[in-house]
């Protein structure tokens, strides 16, 4: 690891002030835990690290009255899986957070940290954007919200000028929507994901009222499948329905190699357990079989 400055600032002005768009060599940290790996590996040579861990004001979940979620940027993702208040309104986080890497990862990666990284294999950007999930972004210009839909831009890219930070994620009321996300690894059941799918649906008896399907690991970024959610939205979930969601949804992912398999062994994953996210849903367990 070549030798490199880190600044520690003390307010979220100092802080951007100090990530210089126009040199690539300086870049903020939050928890490190995958810039670490990319500097160890030399993928990335900084010269200078702002630290975000000062800032003040950035950590914390708050439920609001209305059922509204806010998490601050700095939040660990240790505390996100073991908060009661996302138990309370969106357990499928907790959940999810229960397979993500390792306790030692979790108790020092972020919330913004894992979503300004955009490594396509997250497991919490594709929950997040099941949810409807937006995030806050300050830089020099001021600040403004967008979608996490709309955050993720590509492989490892988003949507962030280069001297923007996150400070906060909204997750809305999720009221009568029921949400389930599967982890589909090639290894152990913490591994990298071949295939991530998080589905939050609204229903009706045995018909789906509105529908969102994310897929992720498999593709260049979590991303939502509209047509096959369109296919699904008006229709008793039956065997016939879940057939052709799950193929509109294999044929509308743009599906990856790598060396957790090949393009048509995750298309055939993606069938499967879209059928099987959206049948756990409609069981209203809360939770996948």
């Amino acid at each position: 690891m070549t030798p490199f400055d880190l600044v520690e600032p003390a307010s979220l002005k100092e802080a951007i002030a100090l990530i210089d768009p126009d040199d690539p060599d300086v870049r903020p940290i939050a928890g490190g835990t995958a810039l670490m790996l990319m500097m160890k590996a030399g993928v990335f040579r900084p010269r200078r690290l702002v630290s975000l861990r000062k800032l003040g004001g950035f950590c914390g979940i708050t439920a609001m009255p209305s059922g509204d979620l806010r998490i601050g940027a700095m939040t660990p993702l240790s505390a996100v899986e073991h908060s009661p208040e996302v138990a309370r309104h969106a357990p499928v986080i907790v959940r999810a957070m229960r397979k993500l890497a390792n306790v030692r990862v979790r108790n020092v990666a972020t919330v913004g940290g894992a979503l300004a990284h955009a490594d396509p294999h997250m497991d919490l950007p594709p929950v997040l954007i099941a949810l409807g999930a937006s995030v806050s972004v300050v830089g020099m210009s001021g600040e403004r919200t967008m979608p996490v839909e709309d955050l993720l831009t590509g492989y490892y890219e988003t949507a962030l000028a280069k001297n923007e930070l996150i400070t906060d994620v909204h997750i809305p009321a999720q009221d009568a929507t029921r949400a389930v996300y599967f982890k589909v690894t090639a290894g152990s059941a913490d591994d990298w994901p071949a295939l991530g799918v998080a589905v939050a649906l609204v229903a009706e008896g045995s018909n789906v009222k509105s529908a969102r399907i994310v897929v992720s690991a498999a593709t260049t970024k979590a991303m939502r499948l509209k047509a096959a959610e369109k296919a699904l939205i008006g229709l008793a979930v039956d065997d016939a329905t879940l057939k052709k969601v799950a193929d509109i949804a294999a044929d509308e992912a743009d599906i990856l190699a790598d060396v957790r398999g090949s393009a048509s062994y995750k298309r055939e994953l993606l069938r499967v357990y879209a059928v099987r996210a959206v049948r756990a849903v409609m069981q209203a367990s809360g939770e996948p079989h």
